[in-house]
């Protein structure tokens, strides 16, 4: 996570230049190369009107989208939102010493630590998908990206005993919650939580709250256009949803799949962009927690969830289960839908697993092969 913006840097764009920016976005260059998801405006597109307000904030752009005209106090109610986004950021990032997960990283192992009511809420969340994806998800997996190199975004291989000392602090058993005191403690010594692979989206969820609090019910948001959330209908329609197209993560320039976005929230994750080569061989930045390895065998995985912080972990979840251990997990969550690139039966070529999802949900644009 990045420094704050401050509300004087806040980012209006209004009507027609709305419009065109986000239906430039379908085929356009992603704010983080590392997804192959960008915002589109709908099914089959729209010239209708739309009220863009975003704002820098944990390392991305977060940007919200209104129907322009539908609400007189639109522009407030998403400057409410983004101030909401710096506030988590402050009290989410471990760049940050006086954040109160910092806090936590540095007394749970000695005390236990009372935890807000949110926070402690998005930590159960974290502790129940680890379980459900049997450890393919691990809030105190950053000692193994600390060790590879990526917390610094300089990779490289780590000696077998740097790995062994990191694997050590590794595990979701090493946490426990009180849920009747709200408190944190580490049963050993070097655990760390990190929120980056769920954070995000958890902001999206919050700003949703915050949003609907204030009465709308028609909006979109993204977080860097790998985290998105979409609520009521674009431009007043009743079905469709807005459209989310899904990269070819081998060849950015072009759209697999369109995946209509209504009431729901999506997550992407890829190591397209942070990863580094050793010997001939791509190691990438997601990290399998039960092995200590980079994760294999999938380009990009993208999840449809009720939530976007859902979507969030399960899109870094299924990247390290692969495509048939996500396929599992979504038999027994029919919540929970995904699309997943993988490489080919041919060189160079792609694969395309999906799960959950019928005509109204998505549409392929290009055969992979």
């Amino acid at each position: 996570m990045t420094g704050r913006s401050g509300s004087t840097r806040r980012d209006f764009l209004t009507g027609k230049a709305a419009a065109d920016a986000v239906a430039n976005r379908l085929d356009g260059p992603a704010d983080e190369p590392l997804t192959p998801a960008s915002v589109g405006t709908g099914r089959g597109g729209s010239h209708d009107l739309l009220l863009q307000v975003g704002r820098q904030a944990m390392a991305c752009r977060f940007e919200i989208y209104f129907n322009a005209g539908q609400y007189e106090a639109d522009t407030q109610w998403a400057t409410d939102a983004l101030d909401l986004v710096d506030q988590l950021e402050d009290q989410l990032s471990v760049y940050r010493d006086q954040s109160e997960l910092s806090r936590i990283n540095r007394q749970a192992a000695t005390v236990a630590v009372p935890v807000e009511a949110g926070l402690f809420g998005l930590l159960l969340l974290g502790q129940q998908i680890e379980r459900e994806t049997k450890g393919a998800f691990d809030l105190t997996s950053g000692p193994l990206s600390q060790a590879w190199g990526f917390a610094r975004r300089k990779g490289r291989i780590p000696d077998n005993d740097a790995l062994q000392r990191a694997r050590a602090r590794v595990g979701g058993s090493s946490v426990r919650l009180d849920r009747q005191h709200h408190t944190i403690r580490f049963l050993k010594p070097g655990v760390e939580i990190h929120v980056n692979s769920i954070g995000k989206g958890y902001a999206l969820d919050r700003c949703r709250e915050r949003l609907a609090a204030a009465g709308a019910t028609d909006f979109l948001i993204h977080g860097g256009q790998s985290s998105v959330l979409a609520s009521g209908s674009r431009a007043g329609r009743s079905s469709g949803g807005c459209s989310i197209g899904v990269r070819d993560p081998l060849r950015p320039h072009r759209r697999l799949a369109e995946v209509f976005l209504h009431d729901r929230a999506l997550g992407t994750s890829g190591s397209g962009v942070q990863f580094f080569w050793h010997q001939g061989r791509r190691y990438g930045h997601l990290i399998d927690p039960r092995t200590g390895q980079p994760a294999t065998g999938v380009y990009a995985s993208t999840v449809l969830a009720p939530t976007a912080a859902q979507a969030d972990a399960l899109a870094t979840a299924f990247y390290v289960m692969g495509p048939d251990q996500a396929h599992a997990y979504c038999e027994k969550h029919p919540q929970i839908a995904m699309v997943m690139v993988c490489p080919g039966k041919k060189r160079g070529g792609l694969a395309i697993e999906h799960h959950g999802l019928d005509a109204e949900d998505w549409q392929p644009v290009e055969r992979a092969n």
